[in-house]
């Protein structure tokens, strides 16, 4: 019994550790590559280390015709507009469909969520077309507009767990002569502090890697964000495969430090998550 449970877990570690260094060697791949020279990526392919490792091809990239900074610099923003009015927007929404009392209040939410079950490339056209209407094709708003407003995935997320505060704490403070705000700030963020850092981390990444709406309401490289401008380095260097590398390295990376410095408060979400 015992050395079945001990091939078991021995299985169980194996095939673990081969999905994981599946699941990380084309990121491994894309990290050694950009820092290899062309000349040697020619001559060894994409899975020789880096002999030695060279910047060149960040460099490149940066002070090039390429441009890649604007792009960087176009998609911080962009994620920080959203990521502000996502947070603003739903936590206000979340919190009237979980504390608030008024009539149709759930049926208005449900039918909200329901959203959620229509595919997003369903409504590219119709957004195109009515941003297009309003002259807004090709500018930042036209990037922002459509996603700045809240979720309802986020206002799902939120008003679940907002709904898990005890009554007596909210009557608590109404009690004291708390209003809206002075509750929502004092009593309900607070308290759900790893639930809005998991729902940061998630806005962030989704509109980090954004690519098709970016890619259908612009045109040219004044408001492409990183993305749609390493694809159009891929087209247009197509026999430069380091310089590709080295930006997808850099869209990677401010992803993967964000995901090292909130991993705790993602694990913490996921347990009282667990526990409601």
């Amino acid at each position: 019994m015992r050395s079945t449970r001990i091939l078991g877990l021995v299985g169980t570690y194996a095939i673990l550790v081969v999905a994981g260094l599946l699941t990380l060697a084309p990121f491994v791949v894309s990290v050694l590559t950009a820092f290899t020279t062309p000349q040697q990526f020619a001559q060894q392919g994409a899975l020789s280390l880096p002999s030695p490792p060279t910047l060149a091809n960040f460099a490149e990239l940066f002070a090039g015709a390429s441009g890649f900074a604007t792009p960087v610099a176009v998609t911080v923003q962009m994620v920080l507009v959203i990521l502000v009015g996502q947070l603003v927007f739903s936590v206000l929404a979340a919190y009237a469909f979980a504390l608030l009392r008024f009539p149709g209040r759930d049926l208005l939410f449900w039918v909200y969520v329901a959203t959620l079950m229509v595919p997003q490339v369903v409504v590219v056209v119709p957004l195109y077309l009515m941003l297009s209407a309003a002259d807004l094709r090709n500018t930042f708003w036209a990037l922002v507009i459509p996603f700045v407003l809240g979720s309802p995935y986020a206002i799902f997320l939120l008003r679940e767990n907002f709904r898990s505060i005890p009554t007596e704490l909210v009557d608590a403070m109404r009690i004291d002569g708390a209003g809206t705000l002075r509750l929502l700030w004092s009593l309900v963020v607070p308290l759900n502090r790893p639930i809005i850092v998991t729902l940061v981390l998630i806005t962030v990444v989704t509109h980090w890697n954004s690519f098709m709406w970016p890619l259908v309401i612009t045109s040219g490289p004044t408001w492409a964000p990183v993305t749609v401008a390493t694809a159009n380095l891929q087209s247009q260097y197509s026999n430069n495969w380091t310089l590709v590398m080295a930006a997808t390295t850099l869209a990677m990376l401010p992803l993967v430090l964000l995901f090292v410095a909130f991993q705790r408060q993602i694990t913490r979400s996921i347990g009282a998550s667990t526990l409601r």
